[in-house]
């Protein structure tokens, strides 16, 4: 490959390159625009692109891309590395999820040069960055005053995608069916095995995920020829690939009182926690109704009925949840 060109900018063979990408301004015409930092080898190789942000507050992956940046190991690539650290800036700039017409831009992929401003964003990207490339990762957070733990979805049906998510080493895989306009639908079209990090919690950085997420990247890299294993061998801890999930909702108003966390195991019958008024009657249970994993919770403690409290996976083999608790106690990843 020779140059590689990016909203026209030139990024050749050994050189490391940072730039911004014009998007539309805000109405009192302060520049958003996309800043990128392209890594290219001095051999060829793949491409691989790493995306965080694209909810404006999610805001872990720009940490984890942060750190990335600065590993030492990035200076002996093969092929090219493209990491986007803040895709939404209108929403990053804000605090918030959407962009300023309220859109999700996970759902306005592949985008339209002459539509939304979400859907111009996201044809920006496809057309200068994800199109370019033969691999992919995204990086998210839970929701806000929601917190997951550390996991990998992806769509498990493609081998090449199972493959990469058990080497990137997150806790656990969750196969994720792909939902109509978002980054990894229009991926799939175009034959790019992409991965979805989530990690930690909205508007708050996470210690121990950000590890595991720079961890993560740099074995995918090792896996597709871009980096060489230490010592020449490559090792990758174990992973455990969850065959379902699901929420548990508060049957009641009240404030909660929770007795488990995320990363903890729970059986079938447990009691996870329980509502009560503001003078701490009138108690009622919220119960596992399968054993599992807890992978994501609720951080407020008000509740009204119906709402989601607890996110628990699955397993077909029952030792795996002592396994990997096991291990989560060990690698503390809650912390």
């Amino acid at each position: 490959m020779s140059d590689l060109v990016i909203a026209g900018y030139n990024i050749a063979k050994g050189e490391r390159k940072k730039f911004f990408i014009e998007t539309a301004p805000f109405y009192d015409f302060t520049t958003a625009n996309i800043p990128v930092e392209v890594i290219r080898g001095k051999k060829d190789g793949p491409v691989l692109f790493v995306s965080a942000a694209i909810h404006g507050d999610e805001i872990n992956g720009v940490k984890i891309i942060i750190n990335l940046l600065k590993n030492k190991r990035l200076k002996s690539l093969k092929g090219t590395l493209i990491v986007v650290p803040i895709l939404n800036t209108f929403g990053f700039n804000t605090k918030s999820r959407y962009l300023p017409d309220r859109r999700d831009l996970n759902r306005c992929f592949p985008g339209n040069e002459g539509g939304s401003m979400a859907s111009q964003l996201a044809y920006l990207f496809t057309k200068e960055i994800v199109s370019k490339c033969t691999h992919g990762i995204d990086i998210h957070t839970g929701a806000i005053h929601r917190t997951n733990l550390p996991q990998i979805r992806a769509c498990l049906k493609d081998p090449q995608t199972k493959k990469l998510a058990g080497i990137f080493g997150a806790p656990v895989v969750i196969n994720s069916d792909l939902r109509d306009g978002s980054l990894r639908e229009m991926a799939r079209e175009l034959n790019i095995p992409i991965l979805l990090y989530e990690a930690g919690e909205a508007l708050r950085f996470h210690k121990q995920a950000t590890h595991i997420g720079v961890r993560g990247i740099l074995h995918v890299m090792e896996a597709i020829g871009m980096l060489h294993c230490k010592n020449g061998v490559c090792e990758y801890p174990n992973v455990y690939y969850a065959k379902s999930s699901h929420w548990l909702r508060s049957s009641n108003s009240g404030i909660l009182h929770t007795k488990y966390k995320v990363g903890d195991s729970v059986k079938a019958g447990d009691i996870l926690g329980y509502t009560t008024d503001p003078f701490g009657d009138n108690s009622h249970s919220i119960i596992a109704t399968h054993s599992g994993i807890i992978v994501g919770q609720s951080m407020i403690p008000l509740l009204n009925r119906g709402e989601a409290v607890f996110h628990v996976a699955t397993f077909e083999d029952i030792n795996n949840i002592n396994e990997m608790a096991d291990s989560l106690e060990t690698e503390n990843i809650t912390s």
